[in-house]
């Protein structure tokens, strides 16, 4: 069984995507990243990044202790390896795609990320000029979709003339449009209003607390927990 800590974001629904492609028994283990769940002692310890999705494998590769993998280019190599699914094992083949899984860690989901963030930044009308960061991060946004563009030319899947995690971990309209018809991915896209909180039932004191605790994160301390159990 696979314990997936996971929020319905698209960072954590590439991997439910996964699991259900593979058929992988899997439970969810809700991190609420608006109410800090990412930044608790317990949680820390599987993912020091304080970042959603991260996996606890119960029954890993090689047997042994369960094996706990934050980062969702990792959980899905990971995964691809352990069952031999989505992912070629031919040097030649496995790069194809693994190329386009670090592509996408490195390039699409922050930048478009940073893009996102100061449009919602310029929404709010109170962080002034922001002409330079909506510019920057636009024209990567541009960018970083034309590479998309080259990388499906005359193609109908990303690596490996096959459908694999290169194509489940971006997002063009036609190729889009075709992976939105796999069952997996309609399950992963329809997640959401189940875990979602109605913003009503939050207190002024819990909302205020909850931004200062996610807003301008810095390095996190090493918690209590971890120093009194050494």
């Amino acid at each position: 069984m696979i314990d997936l800590y996971f929020w319905p974001t698209g960072n954590g629904k590439k991997i439910v995507i996964l699991l259900e492609e593979l058929g992988l028994p899997y439970t969810f283990k809700p991190i609420n990243i608006g109410r800090g769940d990412q930044l608790t002692a317990a949680f820390l310890k599987i993912s020091p990044n304080g970042r959603m999705p991260a996996i606890v494998d119960h029954e890993p590769m090689g047997g042994g202790d369960p094996i706990s993998i934050f980062e969702s280019g990792a959980i899905m190599a990971y995964l691809a390896e352990k069952t031999g699914q989505f992912c070629p094992t031919d040097p030649r083949g496995k790069y194809e795609v693994l190329q386009w899984v670090n592509w996408q860690m490195a390039n699409q989901g922050p930048k478009l990320g940073e893009q996102g963030h100061f449009r919602r930044a310029l929404a709010s009308g109170k962080n002034g000029d922001l002409t330079y960061a909506l510019g920057r991060f636009d024209n990567e946004a541009h960018r970083i979709f034309g590479v998309m563009n080259l990388g499906l030319f005359n193609k109908q899947y990303f690596a490996a003339g096959a459908y694999t995690i290169a194509d489940m971990i971006p997002n063009v309209k036609s190729w889009l449009e075709e992976m939105a018809e796999r069952p997996a991915v309609k399950k992963a896209m329809a997640l959401g209003p189940e875990f979602r909180e109605d913003p009503a039932s939050i207190s002024a004191d819990e909302q205020a607390r909850r931004a200062k605790l996610v807003g301008n994160q810095r390095a996190q301390p090493v918690p209590a927990e971890w120093t009194s159990a050494a």
